[in-house]
């Protein structure tokens, strides 16, 4: 399933083995499956992905970094 979101707090990604990167603020993507979710954006001309499990994604809308429209 896919919905819109924004993100307004301090979000973080880790790709691969690499240290922990920020998304943007702003509207992202969010498609939704059983253990993880993949966030999209876009940043100016550069767009970014990232996937994270399922209850770190809810952890952030908790805490209210992430808000679903």
């Amino acid at each position: 399933m896919t919905q819109n979101a924004r993100v307004v707090g301090t979000v973080e990604y880790r790709p691969g083995d690499g240290a922990k990167m920020p998304i943007p603020k702003g509207g992202i993507e969010v498609e939704t499956s059983e253990a993880e979710v993949t966030l999209s954006w876009a940043d100016g001309d550069a767009r970014g992905a990232a996937t994270m499990p399922l209850n770190e994604f809810n952890q952030y809308v908790r805490e209210g970094a992430i808000r679903l429209n």
